[in-house]
């Protein structure tokens, strides 16, 4: 097995679409390209690639999608782990297609695959609950509640649409990746794999050890994380909008974190410095990684990966060229 760096790199949703366009497939191409070529100088230093993603508006719209073709065509509409890999599917394909390209544009040879994974939870983990996480559509409260007694759905108020509702399901920690063996053994070898899409399709083990399936959606940075503990990754990367970790983001007190370390991360994070529906859930999967052995965790802007001057870093210990936040 060789011994070249491995890295586990994690494409935001604003990496494949942004939150100004329409979501054509041209502009998730046009986005996905921008991206994948900030790649190049890794793949030139030497390092294997492990791919995850995003996929909050493409599962969205495949729920919507699902919702139609019941109501005009009577089609039978498919549960939300099958949602979720059609999502993998249809991201991975692209994120494949346009990584080929960029990889021609600059000569250079490699094995590229899209694997549709699964990710295990625990079907008691407390997330079961109290479900959280907005999907799909939104609907009146009469819709709602029709729904709530149709299907057993659980519905909380709309974040954007004062007076409107939105399904909510659990979101629970991911505890294992099913096929990790086979991703490891492919990247080890000079493969790019892409994987882990929007968190994995949450599974779990039955008593008998059989694959059982259940309403959820994992966080996509913590299964991410999880994987590149498990494959023994050496650095990971969430590509996200913004190019540097800040302290108090949006006050006057604002400062950019650029290099940290473990120690200080975490106090920070205890502290309430970043923010829990943006920031918080990165800095805990940047944080998992770095605790299970991880060497570096970086988050920087989509299309800042390949300038050093951007980004902030979280390692164990400080190098003692940096200074301390």
């Amino acid at each position: 097995m060789n011994k070249q760096k491995l890295a586990v790199i994690a494409l935001g949703g604003n990496a494949l679409l942004r939150d100004n366009e329409a979501g054509t497939i041209e502009e998730q191409e046009q986005n996905t390209t921008a991206t994948l070529e900030n790649l190049v100088h890794l793949i030139r230093k030497g390092y294997n690639l492990v791919i995850t993603h995003g996929n909050g508006p493409q599962v969205g719209n495949i729920l919507m999608r699902n919702d139609a073709g019941e109501a005009m065509y009577n089609i039978a509409p498919m549960p939300l782990d099958v949602c979720v890999a059609d999502s993998q599917g249809g991201i991975g394909y692209m994120i494949e297609r346009m990584m080929r390209n960029v990889l021609n544009q600059h000569k250079i040879g490699k094995n590229i695959i899209s694997v549709i994974s699964m990710v295990t939870v625990d079907p008691n983990d407390h997330a079961f609950q109290n479900p959280t996480k907005r999907i799909g559509k939104i609907y009146s409260k009469r819709e709602a509640n029709q729904l709530a007694k149709l299907k057993g759905w659980q519905f909380k108020p709309s974040s954007k649409h004062q007076g409107s509702f939105q399904r909510v399901v659990p979101s629970p920690a991911p505890i294992d990746i099913l096929n990790k063996d086979i991703i490891e053994r492919m990247v080890r070898e000079g493969n790019i794999v892409i994987t882990a899409g929007g968190g994995g399709i949450p599974v779990y083990l039955d008593s008998d050890n059989n694959v059982r399936t259940t309403d959820a959606v994992i966080d996509k940075d913590m299964s991410s994380a999880l994987l590149a503990s498990t494959i023994h990754a050496d650095e990971f990367y969430i590509l996200t909008d913004v190019p540097y970790i800040f302290k108090d983001f949006g006050l006057q007190t604002q400062r950019k974190l650029e290099f940290l370390n473990y120690k200080d991360t975490l106090k920070h994070l205890n502290n309430g410095t970043f923010g829990e529906g943006s920031m918080a859930p990165k800095i805990r999967a940047c944080l998992s990684f770095i605790e299970n052995g991880g060497q570096k965790s970086v988050i920087t802007e989509a299309t800042k990966l390949s300038d050093k001057s951007y980004g902030s870093k979280i390692t164990l210990n400080y190098d003692n060229k940096k200074t301390k936040s």
